[in-house]
Order: structure tokens, then C-alpha cells, then sequence
């Protein structure tokens, strides 16, 4: 799968398969994987609630996740731009859909308690580059009810 998806997330190979909704969701994933690593720790809470981020996105098993985190965990250590992620989000994932995507690494952030400085700027970042901008990125992060870590 990693293999694969890789070339087509970089467009590397203008030949080969379009990018399905399915390598965009891995994109997603990865950026959930670099948010979780943005404050050079990133443990098993994070990976569970990566994973349960995960399948609040799309009906798949247990060992579905698993290897979509997985894929996502190698892409996020292979693709070192940030942009290049949020571009294959957004030629794929509708704009209105992206609001869900900041309300779930916000989430993540605050998963290990309140969110760092490092962690902040990603998510800036991330709402900057699909084009949703640090204001309403922050309101998405306000959407989120911190004890039970679903949106309000």
C-alpha cells in the first residue's frame, strides 16, 4: 500500500492512478501522525486517538485503521512537506469536509493535555494550507468539547 501511495501522493508518476478518496484519507491520517509528533513525543494515547479519529472518518475495522495509521506513520516520515499533504486533502476532500479535519487535530492535540506551541503552529499551519485560514482553524478547536473530546 505504502509503496504505492507514495508516488501518487507526490506526484511523482503523472501516469499512473489518479489519487482515490481513500490515499487522500491516508494524507489525512499523516497529518494527524505529524501533528502527534510535532511535540516530539508521540505515544500510544496519541496513536488510540489517532485511531479512534480515524474511524469517526470512515466505517473500517480494527485492523483497517491499524494499517491506514501505519501507511500514514511511514508517509509522514517519507514526505517532509506539509503542503504537499494538504494538496492531496484538497483535491480530493471538499472544503466543507476540511472543517472536520481541524476539529479532529485539535482534538488530538489537546489528547495529552493542553496543546504545546509546537503543536498550535502545526495546526495553523495545516488550516493555512487547505485554505481555511488560523481563524476559523481556531474555531474549529473551540467546537471541541475537552472533556469527552467530541464536538459541541
Amino acid at each position: 500500500m505504502f509503496r504505492r501511495l507514495l508516488p501518487r501522493l507526490l506526484g511523482e508518476d503523472p501516469a499512473g492512478p489518479a489519487l482515490s478518496r481513500d490515499d487522500a484519507e491516508v494524507a489525512v491520517a499523516a497529518l494527524l501522525v505529524r501533528l502527534a509528533r510535532a511535540d516530539n513525543h508521540y505515544g500510544e494515547l496519541e496513536r488510540a486517538r489517532i485511531d479512534a479519529l480515524l474511524s469517526l472518518r470512515q466505517p473500517l475495522s480494527p485492523d483497517e485503521i491499524a494499517d491506514r495509521r501505519a501507511a500514514a506513520e511511514m508517509v509522514e516520515a517519507e514526505v517532509s512537506d506539509t503542503r504537499r499533504l494538504t494538496a492531496a486533502i484538497r483535491t480530493r476532500i471538499a472544503r466543507d469536509q476540511c472543517a472536520g479535519i481541524m476539529v479532529a487535530l485539535w482534538d488530538l492535540a489537546r489528547t495529552d493535555g493542553a496543546e504545546t506551541p509546537w503543536e498550535i503552529a502545526t495546526v495553523d499551519r495545516i488550516a493555512l494550507l487547505l485554505g481555511i485560514g488560523t481563524a476559523d482553524g481556531a474555531q474549529a478547536g473551540q467546537q471541541i468539547d475537552l472533556t469527552t473530546g467530541s464536538e459541541t
